[in-house]
């Protein structure tokens, strides 16, 4: 990983790794986040973004940015956007055998659509990266390379696969790693492409070492906010399992700032552990999955991390509506009542599977927003 200009954070940083190079939990770090700035910036988070398939067929030949209809504001509001890139960027590759479903987009329009929606960092730990095979595999992270969207969670072999990477976001260094527990057939080897597999259970000594190990690498970076985005869960589960939950705070005690989830493909709650968010599932952000009625996959958000004068003050969520292969805002007045139901649906959604966990929701124009700072001081 190529490490940025800027020095290693006093301090916290600095005590993190241990003698042995693993690292030990920051008690001492403030809560909210600090980036060791005074720094404005706003941060985009969502979910699965699937290009392929019937979204492939859609777009090709058409305007890319199209894709995100209506969002246009929004993202350009953003300094940057994490996402979990659900497909293959390639025009190249053999189906993978044994497999139901296949995922691959032409890069001569996802690419522009990427840029088009301000994507900074784009997961490829997911369980769709190896569906046309390891020459895909490299063209999606070429592709992404030559787009300058920093990517993580896939490559060549196991340590190029789980190495961590930093993207510049706004004068932010954030720092990223990107794991997955789904389908474990895909996981890179000693020598062999493949994704960042790991089971994702703390109490799993692989699994610690491997995080430890990544995280050393983000601290030695110089990272001032630490990112772990990961595909985990089952399908259409709506709440995280305790494992989930254990394992999303033991990374919060090892130093990661932010919990980005994704996979079951519907939004999960939100929890706030020492000031950071803890986004169990993201839902899906754009794709041609089946609609499921009575979880309104089709129903799911925008999340965008707020900090104000180098605090990271809290997490807004503006409910969206994926519809056509297509992603657009939902909850405005101007649009139709399907779409006002929506919005007011992901609301309630988000601030019911968000109550067991204590976390605070208010509403903030036709989303919602989660504190993450004192209370007395707004965002």
């Amino acid at each position: 990983m190529e490490l940025t200009r800027r020095a290693v954070l006093a301090g916290a940083l600095g005590s993190a790794v241990g003698v042995h190079g693993t690292v030990r939990g920051r008690t001492a770090r403030p809560s909210p986040a600090t980036v060791g700035s005074t720094v404005d910036a706003r941060i985009g988070f969502v979910g699965d973004v699937m290009l392929g398939r019937s979204v492939d067929e859609h777009w090709r030949g058409r305007d890319p940015a199209r894709v995100w209809d209506g969002l246009d504001d929004r993202l350009d509001a953003l300094d940057g956007l994490v996402c979990n890139l659900e497909c293959a960027v390639s025009g190249r590759g053999e189906r993978r055998p044994n497999r139901t479903y296949y995922f691959r987009a032409d890069p001569d329009w996802a690419v522009p659509a990427l840029e088009a929606g301000g994507v900074a960092f784009a997961s490829l730990a997911n369980n769709h990266l190896l569906d046309f095979g390891p020459v895909a595999l490299a063209d999606t992270r070429s592709h992404l390379a030559d787009a300058g969207i920093a990517h993580a969670g896939a490559g060549p072999d196991r340590e190029t696969a789980t190495d961590p990477t930093t993207v510049d976001i706004a004068g932010i260094t954030v720092g990223v790693l990107a794991l997955t527990d789904q389908s474990r057939s895909y996981a890179a080897g000693g020598s062999s492409p493949g994704t960042a597999y790991l089971p994702l259970d703390p109490r799993l000594a692989r699994t610690r070492e491997t995080v430890d190990r990544a995280l050393h690498r983000v601290y030695e970076a110089g990272a001032d906010l630490v990112v772990a985005s990961l595909h985990w869960g089952p399908n259409w589960v709506v709440r995280p399992a305790a494992t989930q939950r254990a394992f999303a705070r033991w990374l919060v005690d090892r130093g990661v700032d932010v919990v980005h989830g994704h996979s079951a493909h519907v939004l999960q709650g939100v929890e706030v552990y020492r000031g950071r968010p803890l986004v169990y599932d993201a839902g899906d952000f754009v794709d041609d999955y089946v609609r499921k009625p009575e979880l309104h996959n089709k129903w799911s958000a925008l999340f965008d991390l707020v900090i104000r004068d180098g605090q990271v003050r809290a997490l807004r969520a503006d409910p969206v509506v994926i519809d056509d292969e297509t992603v657009h805002p939902a909850g405005a007045t101007s649009l139709p009542a399907t779409d006002e139901e929506a919005g007011a649906w992901v609301r309630e959604r988000l601030r019911t599977l968000s109550k067991p966990f204590g976390t605070t929701v208010e509403r903030a124009g036709v989303g919602i927003r989660i504190p993450l700072a004192d209370r007395q001081v707004r965002d």
